[in-house]
Protein backbone atom coordinates (compact mmCIF):
# COMPACT_ATOMS: atom_id res chain seq x y z
CA UNK A 1 0.00 0.00 0.00
CA UNK A 2 1.62 3.30 -1.04
CA UNK A 3 1.75 6.35 1.03
CA UNK A 4 -1.40 8.69 1.42
CA UNK A 5 -1.22 11.92 -0.80
CA UNK A 6 -0.86 14.84 0.99
CA UNK A 7 -3.15 17.76 1.48
CA UNK A 8 -2.52 20.89 -0.91
CA UNK A 9 -3.27 24.30 1.00
CA UNK A 10 -5.22 26.52 -1.70
CA UNK A 11 -5.86 29.92 -0.76
CA UNK A 12 -8.90 30.85 -3.11
CA UNK A 13 -12.11 29.84 -4.20
CA UNK A 14 -12.63 29.31 -7.73
CA UNK A 15 -16.61 29.29 -8.88
CA UNK A 16 -16.12 28.71 -12.63
CA UNK A 17 -16.52 24.96 -12.67
CA UNK A 18 -16.29 24.71 -16.45
CA UNK A 19 -15.17 25.43 -19.94
CA UNK A 20 -15.93 24.17 -23.10
CA UNK A 21 -15.63 24.76 -26.75
CA UNK A 22 -17.89 27.36 -28.20
CA UNK A 23 -20.32 26.11 -30.35
CA UNK A 24 -20.44 22.50 -29.34
CA UNK A 25 -23.02 20.64 -27.16
CA UNK A 26 -21.31 19.79 -23.77
CA UNK A 27 -22.62 15.87 -23.94
CA UNK A 28 -20.69 15.97 -27.14
CA UNK A 29 -17.57 16.92 -25.81
CA UNK A 30 -14.66 14.71 -24.10
CA UNK A 31 -13.85 16.01 -20.51
CA UNK A 32 -11.01 16.74 -19.29
CA UNK A 33 -10.44 17.09 -14.95
CA UNK A 34 -8.51 19.83 -13.75
CA UNK A 35 -8.76 19.33 -10.20
CA UNK A 36 -8.57 22.29 -7.54
CA UNK A 37 -4.92 21.94 -5.88
CA UNK A 38 -3.64 21.59 -9.97
CA UNK A 39 -5.66 25.22 -10.99
CA UNK A 40 -3.61 26.16 -7.67
CA UNK A 41 -0.50 25.68 -9.05
CA UNK A 42 -1.23 27.33 -12.30
CA UNK A 43 -2.83 30.72 -10.33
CA UNK A 44 0.49 30.22 -7.94
CA UNK A 45 2.49 29.97 -10.74
CA UNK A 46 1.18 32.28 -13.90
CA UNK A 47 -0.98 34.86 -11.75
CA UNK A 48 0.66 35.34 -8.89
CA UNK A 49 4.43 34.56 -10.49
CA UNK A 50 5.70 32.74 -7.53
CA UNK A 51 9.32 31.03 -7.53
CA UNK A 52 8.07 27.13 -7.59
CA UNK A 53 9.89 26.79 -4.18
CA UNK A 54 7.73 30.01 -2.49
CA UNK A 55 4.44 28.54 -4.23
CA UNK A 56 4.84 25.19 -2.95
CA UNK A 57 5.85 27.12 0.33
CA UNK A 58 2.38 28.89 0.40
CA UNK A 59 1.09 25.14 -0.88
CA UNK A 60 2.76 23.32 2.08
CA UNK A 61 4.08 20.70 -0.65
CA UNK A 62 7.35 20.23 -1.84
CA UNK A 63 9.06 21.89 -4.55
CA UNK A 64 9.10 18.62 -6.67
CA UNK A 65 5.58 17.62 -5.77
CA UNK A 66 4.79 21.44 -7.13
CA UNK A 67 6.54 21.16 -10.47
CA UNK A 68 5.17 17.85 -10.78
CA UNK A 69 1.38 19.26 -10.51
CA UNK A 70 2.38 21.93 -12.32
CA UNK A 71 3.22 20.12 -15.31
CA UNK A 72 0.30 17.73 -15.22
CA UNK A 73 -2.24 20.57 -15.38
CA UNK A 74 -0.45 21.93 -18.44
CA UNK A 75 -0.57 19.01 -19.82
CA UNK A 76 -4.46 18.41 -19.21
CA UNK A 77 -4.93 22.01 -20.39
CA UNK A 78 -2.92 21.59 -23.59
CA UNK A 79 -4.95 18.24 -24.12
CA UNK A 80 -8.09 20.05 -23.79
CA UNK A 81 -7.76 23.47 -26.19
CA UNK A 82 -5.82 21.41 -28.90
CA UNK A 83 -8.37 18.66 -29.42
CA UNK A 84 -11.44 20.33 -28.53
CA UNK A 85 -12.37 18.99 -25.24
CA UNK A 86 -13.78 20.59 -22.50
CA UNK A 87 -12.51 21.54 -19.00
CA UNK A 88 -14.46 20.77 -15.56
CA UNK A 89 -12.97 22.22 -12.47
CA UNK A 90 -13.27 19.93 -9.29
CA UNK A 91 -12.01 17.73 -6.73
CA UNK A 92 -8.36 16.98 -5.10
CA UNK A 93 -6.80 16.50 -1.76
CA UNK A 94 -6.90 19.82 -0.46
CA UNK A 95 -7.53 22.14 2.64
CA UNK A 96 -8.67 25.94 2.82
CA UNK A 97 -7.17 28.42 5.40
CA UNK A 98 -9.76 27.82 8.34
CA UNK A 99 -8.99 24.51 11.03
CA UNK A 100 -12.64 23.80 9.69
CA UNK A 101 -12.03 23.66 6.20
CA UNK A 102 -13.81 27.31 5.38
CA UNK A 103 -12.44 29.40 2.46
CA UNK A 104 -9.98 31.41 1.37
CA UNK A 105 -8.20 32.92 4.33
CA UNK A 106 -11.02 31.45 6.36
CA UNK A 107 -13.76 33.75 4.77
CA UNK A 108 -16.51 30.98 4.59
CA UNK A 109 -17.40 28.01 2.75
CA UNK A 110 -15.68 26.86 -0.26
CA UNK A 111 -17.25 26.23 -3.24
CA UNK A 112 -18.35 22.86 -4.40
CA UNK A 113 -17.85 20.76 -0.87
CA UNK A 114 -20.58 18.46 -1.31
CA UNK A 115 -18.34 16.89 -3.48
CA UNK A 116 -16.36 13.82 -2.71
CA UNK A 117 -13.11 13.63 -1.37
CA UNK A 118 -10.70 16.63 -0.81
CA UNK A 119 -13.07 19.80 -0.90
CA UNK A 120 -12.16 21.43 1.26
CA UNK A 121 -12.38 19.27 4.20
CA UNK A 122 -8.71 18.95 5.53
CA UNK A 123 -7.58 18.94 9.22
CA UNK A 124 -4.75 20.87 9.38
CA UNK A 125 -5.21 24.80 10.05
CA UNK A 126 -4.13 27.80 8.37
CA UNK A 127 -0.29 29.04 9.35
CA UNK A 128 -0.28 32.54 8.25
CA UNK A 129 2.06 34.90 9.24
CA UNK A 130 5.61 36.37 8.17
CA UNK A 131 7.44 34.22 5.47
CA UNK A 132 4.42 32.13 4.97
CA UNK A 133 3.96 33.15 1.41
CA UNK A 134 0.22 33.07 1.97
CA UNK A 135 -2.51 34.49 -0.52
CA UNK A 136 -5.66 36.21 0.71
CA UNK A 137 -7.18 39.30 1.68
CA UNK A 138 -3.69 39.94 4.01
CA UNK A 139 -0.20 40.05 3.80
CA UNK A 140 2.45 41.88 1.38
CA UNK A 141 2.77 42.53 -2.20
CA UNK A 142 6.85 42.95 -2.60
CA UNK A 143 8.90 44.37 -5.42
CA UNK A 144 11.57 41.22 -7.03
CA UNK A 145 13.79 43.81 -7.94
CA UNK A 146 14.02 46.38 -5.29
CA UNK A 147 13.06 44.71 -2.18
CA UNK A 148 9.94 47.46 -1.92
CA UNK A 149 6.77 46.01 0.19
CA UNK A 150 3.34 47.76 0.31
CA UNK A 151 -0.32 45.88 1.98
CA UNK A 152 -1.77 43.91 -0.23
CA UNK A 153 -5.20 45.00 -1.77
CA UNK A 154 -8.09 42.62 -1.98
CA UNK A 155 -8.85 41.37 -5.32
CA UNK A 156 -6.25 42.54 -7.06
CA UNK A 157 -3.61 39.72 -7.42
CA UNK A 158 0.26 41.15 -6.53
CA UNK A 159 1.43 40.23 -10.17
CA UNK A 160 -0.87 42.88 -11.52
CA UNK A 161 0.62 45.69 -9.71
CA UNK A 162 3.92 47.67 -10.24
CA UNK A 163 6.47 48.93 -7.73
CA UNK A 164 6.09 52.40 -7.01
CA UNK A 165 9.89 52.80 -6.72
CA UNK A 166 11.10 50.97 -9.73
CA UNK A 167 7.99 49.65 -12.10
CA UNK A 168 8.94 46.43 -11.61
CA UNK A 169 5.81 43.85 -11.20
CA UNK A 170 5.04 42.79 -7.57
CA UNK A 171 4.80 39.03 -5.98
CA UNK A 172 2.94 37.90 -2.90
CA UNK A 173 5.57 38.24 -0.09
Amino acid sequence: MGRPRKRRMVNFDHNVRHFKPSGTCLKDLEEVNITIDELETLRLSYLEKMKQENAAQTMEIHQSTFQRTLQRTLQKIADALVNGKSIRVEGGDYTMPGKDGTGPMGQGPAGGQSQGQGQGRGQRGFRGGKGAGTAGPGGECKCTSCGYEQAHQPGVPCAQMTCPECGKPMVRK
